[in-house]
Formats: structure tokens, C-alpha cells, sequence
């Protein structure tokens, strides 16, 4: 009993928390280019994990919410990843080649699809749900976690009167502002582990 206690309690400490540094990571991305968290220092990251059959995505893709969002800040020098955690089999799961196309399909505008097919990235961020979201600033700290807005619905009409915490805690602190909502519930489908 006193070892899963102790087990359980290692496992806690381990979680991300805003204002640390954000867990390094090394995952191929859809082209098999690696990707490796550390060496993105001096750029702001976000990462989202993603399962386009997740109705709760769709909302954010259908809408082209997501794409916006990707393309507005990549604009700005922002690095975004779309990281899969779904194992083979699992709703979500994409090939690299899979995802390529799903890349441009869906007309997205992150740097790259990561492929974390055993879920060792997406456990290392206890990522739950598509989509779940992390913003890393150019220093590797963590200063944002959680969902992508407030509106936990499925509903794409729910998007335009939604506060976007993201694109809030990017502005926040691209202008040097603390972010008033560093962490907040994620909500959206179970990631598929």
C-alpha cells in the first residue's frame, strides 16, 4: 500500500505546471523530421493534442477557429503542433502519411503533425482530451495548460462568443503581461491512449 501511495504521489509531481519549465520532448513529426522541444528555446510553442474524428475538434476545425488561430500566431513566430497520442488502432490515430494529408485537407496551419503513437509525450503532459491545450514561452516555461476556450460544447455556433484562452495567453504574455488564466479544464474527447 505504502509503494502505490509513493507511486501515486511520483506520479503527481511529475505533472506540468504553468510557470515551470515545460517537459522536453523528442516526437517525428508527419514529414519525419524530428522534433525536439528543448531546441525550440527563444520561440513561443503551443502544442494541441488533436484527433480529427473528435466531435469537440471538428467544432474548432469545422469552424476554421483552429486553422485561424494557427495562422494568426504563426504570423507572429509562434511554433504549433498538433501532436496524435491515439494508439494504432484507437479512434484518431494517423500514419505519417495519413497525417500529411489530413494536414492538408484541413488546411491547417501548424508547423507540423507530431506522432506520439505510444502516448509517452501525451502522458508525460497528462494530456486528456482533443483538444487539450499548452502554451510554452521562449524561455521553455510553461504558461499556459487547459482548454481552448470556455464554452465545453461540441456546438461550432458556441465559437464567436467564447473567450479563446489561448489567443489570450499568447497576447498576455507576448506583451509581456502576465496571463490572467494560466490553467483551465480541458474539455473535449478522451485522449485515445
Amino acid at each position: 500500500m505504502n509503494a502505490l501511495v509513493l507511486a501515486v504521489a511520483l506520479f503527481a509531481a511529475a505533472a506540468p505546471e504553468t510557470g515551470k519549465p515545460a517537459p522536453d520532448f523528442t516526437l517525428p513529426g508527419q514529414d519525419g523530421k524530428p522534433v525536439k522541444l528543448s531546441t525550440l528555446k527563444g520561440s513561443w510553442v503551443v502544442l494541441e493534442w488533436f484527433n480529427k474524428d473528435c466531435p469537440f475538434v471538428r467544432k474548432h476545425y469545422g469552424s476554421k477557429n483552429m486553422q485561424g488561430l494557427q495562422k494568426r500566431y504563426a504570423a507572429k513566430g509562434v511554433k504549433w503542433y498538433s501532436i496524435i497520442s491515439s494508439k494504432p488502432g484507437k479512434q484518431g490515430h494517423l500514419t505519417a502519411k495519413e497525417a500529411e494529408g489530413v494536414l492538408k485537407d484541413h488546411e491547417m496551419g501548424s508547423t507540423a503533425i507530431l506522432l506520439d503513437p505510444k502516448g509517452t509525450v501525451g502522458r508525460l503532459y497528462q494530456a486528456k482530451t482533443t483538444p487539450h491545450m499548452f502554451v510554452i514561452d521562449p524561455k521553455g516555461t510553461l504558461v499556459f495548460m487547459g482548454g481552448i476556450d470556455d464554452k465545453p460544447t461540441a456546438d461550432a455556433e458556441d465559437v464567436p462568443g467564447a473567450r479563446n484562452h489561448v489567443a489570450a495567453a499568447l497576447d498576455e504574455a507576448m506583451a509581456g503581461k502576465k496571463v490572467s488564466v494560466p490553467t483551465t479544464r480541458p474539455y473535449g474527447c478522451s485522449v485515445k491512449y
